[in-house]
């Protein structure tokens, strides 16, 4: 298992800061001696390592995360990845598309990423470029996205995009788990994004573009721990943690403890 610092930001300014995270994050993660799972927190014996990125060449940027997250999908079990904005999912999830041959991919994010893309992928159009790139939209799941423009929607409905609105989650969680799981355990390899921006604000205030009406802290973790118990779990990432925008740490700590709950 690995933890990767990814300080990756393609967003044009709206994720500025986000850069910070990766080092915050696991400055919060020593303080967190157990898991919800009574699983105790090593943190020196934890296996750290960064892509290191110039910020002044994304393109540079995108080659370089996507040939070392191919190397370490091809020798490690799980891999997790602390951004930076989520733009570096792109090209994770490009390498974790070429070393699976069945993979599925669960995205939390209050937007669904499906703007028109350009040259390199930004964080509001990596997902779009993903698929355009070759990714079978069969093969995803967005949940709790509450913020969709209308050249989204149409992509959306062209790829047959599953989208489980804030809706459906307040009205099943369980059953949205459930769903969600049975697809997991279906494929070679699962793999979960994490865009704090899923969760409410006023949970988690620190984040690029926040968005009213999102999940609780304690719904997100639900669905984190009863994932985590499927044997064909992968790895993720967690990202758009703005600390310039945090209020008393509240953000850096939730994503510090996603992930003691994942690792």
């Amino acid at each position: 298992m690995q933890i990767i610092r990814v300080r990756l930001i393609n967003s044009d300014g709206i994720s500025k800061g986000c850069e910070k995270a990766p080092v915050e994050i696991l400055k919060q993660l020593r303080f967190i001696e157990y898991s919800e799972k009574d699983k105790k927190i090593e943190f020196d014996k934890l296996n750290l390592e960064e892509i290191h990125v110039n910020l002044e060449n994304i393109e540079e940027a995108n080659w370089l995360i996507y040939e070392n997250c191919k190397e370490i999908f091809e020798k490690h079990s799980k891999a997790f990845f602390i951004g930076g904005d989520h733009s570096i999912s792109y090209s994770i999830l490009r390498s974790f598309n070429k070393v699976q041959e069945k993979p599925f991919l669960v995205v939390f994010d209050a937007h669904v990423d499906c703007k028109i893309p350009g040259k390199e992928a930004k964080n509001r159009d990596w997902l779009r470029k993903l698929i355009e790139t070759g990714y079978d939209p069969d093969n995803l799941v967005v949940i709790s996205s509450r913020s969709i423009l209308e050249e989204e929607m149409s992509f959306l409905k062209e790829n047959k995009i599953t989208v489980i609105k804030m809706e459906l989650l307040q009205e099943d969680l369980e059953g949205v788990c459930d769903l969600i799981m049975e697809r997991a355990r279906n494929s070679t390899g699962f793999y979960l994004s994490v865009d704090l921006n899923c969760v409410d604000p006023a949970f988690a205030p620190g984040v690029s573009e926040i968005e009213p009406g999102g999940m609780s802290s304690r719904d997100l973790i639900y669905f984190v721990k009863r994932l985590m118990l499927l044997d064909n779990f992968c790895g993720a990432d967690i990202v758009e943690i703005n600390p310039d925008k945090d209020f008393r740490g509240m953000t850096v700590r939730l994503g510090a403890k996603i992930l003691s709950e994942m690792i």
